[in-house]
């Protein structure tokens, strides 16, 4: 519903606004917070991910946290940058109990990645709940493969940190990108295609993208939808068994 309801003002004016008036203006502490991702029965509508609309778009920055530690971080600083910020709230966050989250004034830097579990043989990169599956993915592969996963949050879609991510395929070799938008133009293929620019020589294998299909989200066959760890764990064996 986001980008019927205002993605036009979101768009066309707020993102524009400073460029328009030569610096004159801006939308400094606009931000825009935002329902996002699956969250077991939303359907068609109520499961999109429509982070890839609003990062091709200069001006706005977009932003999507894992957890309510990183929702608040996050949040406040969306609020205190000088920019219109898009802050997109899994929905699952909001039926979570699990967390202590500090209580007085605490920040998180936009446009910074975070390593959550470091390893050597490949990278995984996503961001909001799909992260909680690559850790996840990343004990398994441990276990069953004797494979060494590194997970990195991205958290800032845009300007996001490519020197984070960068690094760490230039370590691992291999590179795998989830989300749970449809796989076509999904923000995965945006850092595929800076990761071959800038690691290529570094590459032992294709850089892997695992995400939803290029459907309307289903409601009955949600859980085939989404990238689980199965689909992930079967990346993961692609990737080190690759030539």
């Amino acid at each position: 519903g986001i980008n019927a309801e205002y993605g036009d003002q979101l768009v066309n004016e707020a993102a524009k606004y400073r460029y328009r008036s030569g610096n004159e203006y801006n939308c400094g502490g606009l931000t825009v917070r935002a329902p996002w991702g699956a969250v077991g029965h939303g359907a068609l509508y109520h499961s999109q991910s429509p982070e890839a609309y609003f990062a091709h778009c200069p001006g706005l920055k977009v932003v999507v946290p894992r957890g309510p530690t990183q929702a608040k971080g996050l949040l406040l600083s969306c609020i205190r940058d000088q920019n219109p910020c898009i802050f997109f709230e899994p929905k699952i966050l909001y039926r979570m109990a699990a967390e202590e989250v500090p209580v007085g004034d605490y920040t998180l830097p936009l446009s910074q990645a975070e390593i959550l579990k470091e390893g050597t043989d490949v990278t995984m990169i996503g961001w909001g709940t799909v992260v909680h599956v690559l850790l996840e993915v990343a004990q398994m592969a441990q276990e069953q493969l004797g494979v060494s996963c590194e997970v990195i949050d991205l958290q800032t879609i845009v300007p996001y940190d490519s020197e984070t991510i960068e690094r760490s395929v230039k370590k691992t070799g291999k590179a795998m990108v989830v989300h749970e938008a449809p796989l076509t133009q999904g923000f995965g293929a945006e850092l595929s295609a800076r990761l071959q620019e800038e690691c290529f020589l570094h590459l032992e294998a294709p850089i892997q993208r695992v995400a939803g299909w290029d459907t309307p989200f289903p409601y009955v066959y949600e859980p085939f939808y989404l990238p689980d760890k199965w689909r992930c764990l079967d990346t993961v064996k692609k990737l080190v068994e690759y030539m």
